[in-house]
């Protein structure tokens, strides 16, 4: 799905095709991009924000850009949302500071060792201790987190980001119960629930794009099984079916908690998708140097990057990278740009809600 670019007169015509956005969107993006208006509507009234282009990602994950927004997102703080352009209707700051775009030189990709470095990691996976999540525990994940986008002040336009910001989530093993903590999303330091029912009542189901940890639970673990479900489901979404099954797995080993095997069997699939290639160097957010399983979205011409510490083949965390220079709404984002960077710090169980693993009782 390409990035309309609309003016405020076209907004009022647009609003009979959102419900239509609304059901192309990838499942489970729809408080994805809730996380992502609250951010912005909590920038000065006087600015426009508008998040580069790319398709991703998931049920209250992390703000990673995307071409649309919802329905629902009208209802929201009174901010309206077209497109991908967000405009502010609240004053306010954010509770993150801003700062210049992020930038990173690129690093030299190629097709050759994919299948044996995915193979290292799906190895490593496999032999990972990963204890079961109980009812009444909550799945704990701490990260540090950036983004770049384009913003708009007293009619100039830029590049400017989120700078490096701690986020951490709770959820319950079968994603009913949940608190988010993430400076650039909520709109109170302490966080904000992601419990369910959401504002309609409504109990959605776990799947592909909103993971549970009892839904991974589920999952084949068959490497070919796995992949052909994942492409069944995503079909129609994103840019193209490979793409989207590649930013697909990125989404369920980045911010869920899968069990060993099926990380194990996630990532052979991976090595099964056409356009798949290594990143011999690459730095996760807080500066961790590994090598990366990179595929390179020729629509958007930003390269997702998984990245892994070259030794142990941990996994560490994601980046998108601008590798072709592109313009979006009048601004350029040159090669080398930093969309969405992200690194986890901690991934634990624990016995209750907004509790740490230093506190773990």
């Amino acid at each position: 799905m390409k990035a309309t670019r609309q003016n405020p007169a076209e907004w009022e015509e647009s609003a009979s095709l959102l419900p239509q956005l609304e059901r192309d969107l990838p499942a489970g993006r729809h408080q994805f991009h809730k996380e992502r208006l609250m951010a912005h509507i909590q920038q000065d009234e006087s600015t426009t924000v508008v998040s580069p282009a790319r398709p991703k990602i998931r049920k209250a994950r992390l703000l990673r850009p995307a071409f649309t927004l919802p329905a629902m997102a009208l209802t929201l703080a009174g901010a309206v949302a077209v497109g991908s352009v967000l405009i502010d209707g609240d004053g306010g700051s954010a509770g993150v500071a801003t700062g210049p775009a992020l930038t990173t030189s690129l690093g030299s990709s190629t097709t050759e060792g994919v299948p044996q470095l995915l193979d290292q990691i799906s190895l490593a996976a496999a032999e990972s201790t990963h204890p079961v999540v109980k009812p009444g525990q909550y799945v704990y994940i701490a990260s540090k987190t950036a983004n770049t986008f384009v913003k708009t002040v007293d009619g100039k336009s830029g590049l400017a980001s989120h700078v490096l910001h701690q986020r951490q989530i709770w959820e319950s093993p079968d994603g009913t119960k949940g608190w988010l903590v993430d400076p650039a999303v909520n709109s109170s330091p302490e966080g904000e629930t992601l419990s369910l029912p959401d504002e309609q009542g409504n109990t959605p189901k776990a799947h592909l794009g909103s993971p549970s940890y009892d839904y991974l639970s589920k999952l084949t673990t068959d490497p070919d099984a796995l992949l052909a479900k994942i492409y069944k489901e995503t079909k129609g979404q994103g840019n193209s079916p490979d793409q989207q099954a590649f930013a697909t797995i990125g989404d369920l080993v980045v911010e869920s908690y899968a069990p060993a095997e099926l990380n194990s069997a996630l990532f052979k699939a991976a090595a099964k998708i056409p356009g798949v290639v290594v990143v011999n160097d690459a730095r996760d957010a807080i500066g961790r140097r590994g090598v990366a399983v990179a595929r390179l979205d020729e629509t958007s011409g930003a390269r997702e990057e998984w990245i892994f510490d070259k030794k142990s083949h941990a996994f560490l965390g994601v980046r998108t990278v601008q590798v072709k220079k592109v313009t979006e709404y009048g601004v350029v984002m040159k090669a080398g740009t930093v969309r969405f960077t992200s690194a986890i710090t901690q991934r634990a169980i624990v016995d209750g809600m907004k509790q740490t693993p230093a506190h773990n009782g």
